[in-house]
């Protein structure tokens, strides 16, 4: 069944709730593309008599202890991974700031979750430390900044360039709902601790997408462009070729052939991806990470039905689950909690033994508290600005009336300028 959702209808889902689709949605296009992460789209329909339709058994059945390159991770039977345990982290930093992040709220609050709490690991199927979980280039944030005592800002030069900082960037974008721009500069400051080159631009793209679709009446179309107005590079160039040609197919098993193809120039792993070639997720100029372009292409792909970009962002295979995980939050962004299967999500949430509605309903909190101190501070620096240059203040009531001139209060732009829809 289609969960398509026209624009106008879009228009009336609340923050509240567009925020719980897309931390839902990330959470369960992690799970669903887990136990066939690293595959063709021809090995997966292989394994499993046709394409990938719902949660599925591990790869190895019952040899996922044993089986390599899987073990020793139960992915598969609905567990999330860690593209969900860093996404869910990185809403216990917002937690505790309660206001916008940078690179030092990595050091000073996401680096000591990773190391010092215990929590439930579905994967290893026990409590365990995060950092016990999280592959080399997540571990990486805590050798250079907790043991290397490397400014945080620079910590993530050096770094293998890959999706690990854009994985788990949904929260930026929620917390700066309808604005792209912010978004986008958010998550490249917070993304600094992390990545450098494309990695870290493809961090800042996703979060900018994500924060689109809380637009009014946005579409996938719409998500796409904001997202291309400030993409650069090779991120840009790629995003561009790939949603060209997704832009052709309404079907996610005719598109999975061309957007490889689509997106090869630009992808440093190469054809094998159990196999990196030499010049592997080095910084660059003209590369990208293939997970974003394809999972936007997904997202036209899709036509706003989530089943269907989902479904297309798991076979796609190879890094599948990141892609997948992006795919679905920015779904989830446009049209709510409604879009996303409940059979899914709720299977999902008990199979990995974890709340996937409290982090949502946590940060929606946090992003309205944010708006309110956003706010505050722009008055602030109107009132500063319209002392410096004797204009007057976009803010009613901000401005004392002077002779021969209307008070800010009879501007009639305030209303405009202040953003009261969010």
């Amino acid at each position: 069944m289609s969960t398509t959702v026209s624009p106008e209808a879009s228009s009336l889902v609340s923050l509240e709730d567009r925020t719980t689709g897309a931390l839902v949605g990330a959470a369960v296009g992690d799970a669903l593309g887990g136990p066939v992460e690293g595959w063709t789209p021809e090995a997966i329909a292989e394994r499993h008599g046709g394409r990938v339709r719902g949660i599925v058994e591990p790869f190895y059945k019952d040899d996922w202890k044993t089986a390599r390159p899987i073990a020793p991770y139960h992915k598969g039977d609905g567990h999330v991974t860690d593209d969900t345990l860093m996404t869910h982290a990185l809403i216990r930093v917002y937690e505790k700031v309660r206001d916008h992040l940078d690179a030092y709220a990595v050091a000073d609050h996401l680096v000591p979750d990773l190391i010092t709490t215990p929590r439930w690991i579905p994967e290893l199927e026990a409590e365990a430390l995060p950092l016990q979980r999280i592959f080399l280039a997540e571990k990486w944030i805590v050798a250079r900044i907790h043991y290397g005592h490397v400014d945080p800002r620079e910590a993530g030069v050096g770094n293998i360039v890959n999706c690990g900082a854009a994985m788990y960037m949904a929260p930026v974008g929620a917390v700066n709902a309808g604005n792209p721009l912010k978004a986008y500069e958010e998550a490249l400051d917070v993304a600094g601790a992390h990545q450098s080159s494309y990695g870290r631009e493809a961090a800042g793209v996703f979060a900018a997408a994500v924060a689109a679709a809380y637009k009014p009446g946005a579409t996938p179309q719409s998500v796409v462009e904001d997202a291309l107005a400030l993409a650069k590079d090779g991120t840009r160039s790629a995003i561009e070729a790939v949603c060209e040609v997704a832009a052709r197919y309404d079907d996610f098993e005719d598109a999975l052939k061309p957007l490889r193809e689509a997106v090869t120039p630009f992808d440093t792993v190469g054809p094998e991806y159990r196999k990196p070639s030499l010049g592997a997720r080095r910084p660059s100029r003209l590369h990208a990470i293939e997970e974003l372009p394809v999972a936007l292409g997904m997202l036209l792909v899709g036509r706003g039905d989530f089943r269907h970009t989902v479904l297309g962002s798991v076979n796609y295979g190879r890094d599948c689950d990141s892609i997948a995980t992006m795919s679905g939050a920015i779904v989830g962004a446009l049209y709510g909690e409604g879009a996303v299967p409940k059979e899914w999500s709720a299977e999902i949430a008990r199979a990995s033994k974890l709340d996937l509605h409290g982090p949502a309903a946590s940060l929606a909190r946090v992003t309205r508290e944010v708006y309110a101190k956003d706010l505050d501070r722009r008055r602030s620096h109107d009132a500063a600005f319209a002392a410096v240059t004797g204009l007057y203040s976009a803010f009613p009531g901000d401005n004392p009336r002077t002779p021969g001139r209307t008070s800010g209060s009879d501007d009639p732009s305030g209303a405009s300028s202040r953003g009261d829809s969010l």
